[in-house]
């Protein structure tokens, strides 16, 4: 794949370059916050295509939807209730549109949505050579709760999760402003929930992205460029169930990759505009504004390639991240993981994810994974990189799950059975601890494979 240029601006928040996607039909989570009953879709393969993407960072707002809605009380906090609202809709005909529901104008929806519109501002203060800076970051988010939580993408806030000295503030666009804090992230879907100490905020009501066409109409309210405020764009569904990989760095320099399920829309979408909503014409939230596509590898400029979460794919991580603060039942071996080169492969070592620590007590150790395995296959599933083991296992497992591991060790295929431990702050410190005790590379027994060129480990 060719090398990948990545974007960044005062008013981004953290995000890298797209690599290759491919079009599966995911299966759509069965979530409490959904409306009726919905069959899970099986996967399809799609040709395998390398552009580069980048992503921007939007300012959008969400809004109170019209019609019947109805109210999941899942929450209690101290003194207040937390209420998200969703809101059922016609199914869009592909052939014959009835109009039985009363889809909204666009200055209808403008309208009725504007009082959600939240723009987030991220500044961050740094000791440069005894010099103090603070430099900002500009993203969006909408409204979830009349009692102050707010929704966004994890990018747009990134900084204030790895460091506790950033703050944040949540602007509206009748002039209110207050501080936020971080209730909760999560980086492999790219959402993060805010809270401020607000009452009776008028909300959004989310949507149901399944009953999405593409051609429908969807808009988007944001800031691009991070200066023109609340701005509002139209355009249509362009495809549904785009699979892209971003790509970008972490804090100690290693390349990271993280796989998301988008729809496609040409609705514009610049900097600025990251983690607001996109609403149907009936008024509801769709999707979140996450990434752009602008230039391929090959310098090719492109336009009117913007990208959303469903909606559908984050409403119980929503709901997870304002109850617990993280994303409960994510499946974790507690492993660092590496690619294998092509040089190790041009000697007949198989591609896969070369396993570079094992935590103590992990699933990983429990199942027998040893440094220096490389796994080539989850069940059924080929391993064939760091980012397929990451695709394989938020795609297909939960945490108490079993799975059998094929990995390649000391030239010979052997079997494992592994029963994945939760992702949450106590494995993972577990394996990031283990990881800083590894012993340097060439200094372990059995450090044939070490003699390769590795990229950046992956945490699993």
């Amino acid at each position: 794949m060719n090398d990948i240029n990545f974007y960044n601006s005062e008013n981004d928040g953290y995000r890298g370059g797209l690599g290759g996607y491919v079009d599966p039909d995911p299966v759509i989570p069965n979530t409490p916050f959904q409306t009726g009953t919905q069959s899970p879709r099986k996967k399809k393969g799609g040709a395998a295509r390398v552009v580069a993407l980048v992503l921007a960072c939007t300012i959008a707002g969400g809004g109170a939807g019209v019609g019947g809605a109805y109210l999941y009380n899942r929450l209690a906090v101290p003194q207040n209730t937390t209420v998200i609202y969703e809101e059922d809709r016609p199914q869009v005909r592909t052939v014959v549109n009835t109009n039985n529901g009363q889809p909204m104008t666009p200055e209808q929806l403008y309208a009725a949505n504007l009082a959600s519109c939240v723009g987030i501002t991220v500044n961050t203060t740094q000791n440069i050579w005894g010099q103090t800076t603070t430099s900002a970051a500009s993203g969006s988010g909408f409204v979830l709760s009349q009692d102050g939580y707010i929704a966004t993408n994890y990018h747009v806030i990134e900084s204030a999760v790895k460091n506790s000295g950033v703050t944040i503030q949540v602007s509206f666009a009748n002039g209110d402003k207050y501080d936020a804090k971080l209730v909760g992230g999560e980086k492999d879907n790219d959402v993060a929930v805010l809270k401020i100490e607000a009452t009776g905020l008028t909300r959004v009501t989310l949507g149901d992205s399944s009953k999405l066409v593409v051609g429908e109409a969807v808009y988007a309210i944001g800031n691009p460029l991070g200066e023109l405020t609340y701005s509002f764009t139209d355009g249509i569904v362009s495809a549904l169930d785009r699979l892209i990989t971003t790509t970008g760095t972490d804090e100690n320099g290693r390349q990271t990759s993280t796989t998301l399920n988008v729809l496609q829309t040409n609705c514009a979408i610049n900097p600025g505009n990251s983690g607001g909503p996109l609403f149907d014409s009936y008024g509801n939230v769709i999707g979140i504004t996450t990434a752009k596509y602008t230039q391929s590898s090959s310098g090719v400029s492109a336009e009117g390639l913007g990208f959303a979460l469903p909606i559908n794919d984050v409403k119980e991580i929503l709901a997870d991240l304002i109850e617990h603060g993280y994303v409960t039942g994510k499946p974790y071996m507690g492993v660092t993981v590496d690619v294998v080169s092509s040089d190790a492969q041009s000697f007949g070592i198989p591609a896969g994810a070369v396993v570079k620590s094992v935590a103590d007590g992990s699933c990983a150790q429990k199942a027998g994974l040893q440094v220096n395995d490389i796994i080539i296959a989850i069940d059924d599933t080929a391993i064939d990189s760091p980012s397929a083991l990451t695709a394989a296992l938020s795609s297909n497992y939960k945490a108490g799950d079993t799975a059998a591991l094929t990995v390649i060790r000391n030239q010979q295929e052997v079997r494992l059975t592994i029963t994945f431990d939760e992702k949450n702050a106590e494995t993972e410190a577990n394996n990031q601890q283990q990881q800083q005790q590894q012993p340097p590379q060439g200094n372990q027994n059995n450090g044939y494979y070490y003699q390769w060129p590795f990229g950046g480990m992956f945490p699993w």
